[in-house]
């Protein structure tokens, strides 16, 4: 009997949880280092090893014996995803994707070539050149490398004192006017075919600068959606290799949409595809990894996705008020089994799925009156 492909997936957080939930139902095995003992992937996970996914040596033990080598963490050993394309493992994202993208200096750049709009910038070799370019201020400044997850990035503007800025090569970003953020996935296979999930609309939590809910389908009309899908699909296009593109967008209150940033793996926004779309964006990372056919990407349902994330400092997590929200129609609870809660870490979410806008106001209200993730 033919031996069965074998993943390997540098990571082992909660998107990678999710992602062994749905590979387990096809019986595909999926090995996970990560460097964190009681990663959420530990229990799930078809052979778990315990070590760096950003040093080039391990991530080569780790995957010889691998068929294909995959991501649920861009800060990963791209030297070594590199040598094992050599080796003629099949590697989703491609390591030339990722070099792009884990520096948004060479990420901003990559879509001015390719002409895809994105917010006025400057690349600076230290936070001391702000004084250099007052045209782009108020802005943003964010590090090349190493930020995630709101980490990374810092509001300035004329008044801004260069000595607190990133001491390091980092991007300034003139700030736009926004009505929306919005995000959009699209799956691309070996054969360039590409599917698109509807735009999703984000509201972040400006107490930890993370997503704190979306919802599914956006609330904008259909031009600013086609045109949301349509700047999701050249940056896919774009970059031209198979995988699963998560595209942040900014829709401005003049009505451009923007492209903000992109993710080359799953992403929060799309955490919503589990309950309300027949294949999940878990599902369609499978599909490319394996090289069956795309699933389908369509909305069957209004949905909305409600993170949960650690309050009230560190400790063994207990998780409160879930009884209210089971109660409501159409939710769903996802704990992500991290060992221990901390203040702004992401610990699970929500998702529930309604028949309209109205129904989605009254469950986000609810979880957010009623859950909390808090140390015992």
């Amino acid at each position: 009997m033919a031996r069965r492909p074998v993943i390997a997936l540098l990571g082992g957080g909660q998107l990678g949880r999710m992602f062994i939930e749905n590979a387990l139902r096809y019986d595909v095995p999926v090995h996970v280092l990560d460097p964190d003992p009681g990663a959420p992937c530990a229990a799930l996970a078809t052979r778990f090893t315990c070590g760096r996914f950003d040093d080039r040596d391990t991530v080569l033990r780790f995957a010889a014996d691998a068929d294909v080598v995959g991501i649920e963490i861009e800060h990963v050993s791209v030297d070594a995803l590199e040598e094992l394309q050599r080796q003629g493992k099949r590697v989703i994202p491609d390591p030339a994707v990722l070099r792009t993208i884990q520096d948004k200096g060479l990420q901003k750049e990559f879509y001015a070539r390719h002409g895809i709009p994105s917010p006025p910038y400057a690349l600076l070799a230290t936070g001391a050149e702000l004084r250099d370019h007052g045209d782009l201020l108020p802005g943003f400044l964010k590090m090349r490398t190493g930020g995630y997850d709101g980490r990374g990035v810092m509001p300035v503007n004329a008044q801004t004192d260069p000595v607190t800025a990133f001491t390091g090569p980092s991007v300034l970003e003139q700030r736009v006017e926004l009505a929306m953020e919005l995000a959009v996935l699209v799956v691309r296979s070996e054969a360039g075919t590409q599917v698109t999930y509807d735009p999703v609309e984000m509201v972040a939590d400006p107490r930890y600068n993370l997503l704190d809910h979306q919802r599914a389908p956006a609330r904008v009309g259909t031009s600013v959606s086609a045109l949301a899908r349509e700047r999701a699909e050249a940056v896919a296009r774009a970059f031209g290799a198979p995988g699963l593109y998560a595209v942040e967008l900014f829709l401005t209150t003049a009505g451009e949409v923007l492209v903000n940033e992109t993710a080359p793996r799953a992403h929060n926004s799309g955490h919503h595809t589990i309950e309300a779309c027949a294949s999940s964006q878990f599902d369609q990372l499978l599909r490319v990894y394996m090289g069956w056919p795309l699933g389908d990407t369509t909305t069957r349902t209004p949905s909305a996705m409600i993170n949960l994330v650690g309050e009230g400092g560190e400790g063994e997590p207990q998780v409160l008020g879930t009884e209210p929200i089971l109660a409501l129609p159409g939710t769903f609870i996802h704990l992500y089994g991290k060992p221990i809660t901390r203040t702004g870490r992401k610990m699970g979410h929500v998702t529930v799925v309604a028949e309209d806008h109205a129904g989605l106001d009254r469950a986000i209200a609810a979880t957010r009156a009623h859950t909390k993730v808090v140390p015992r």
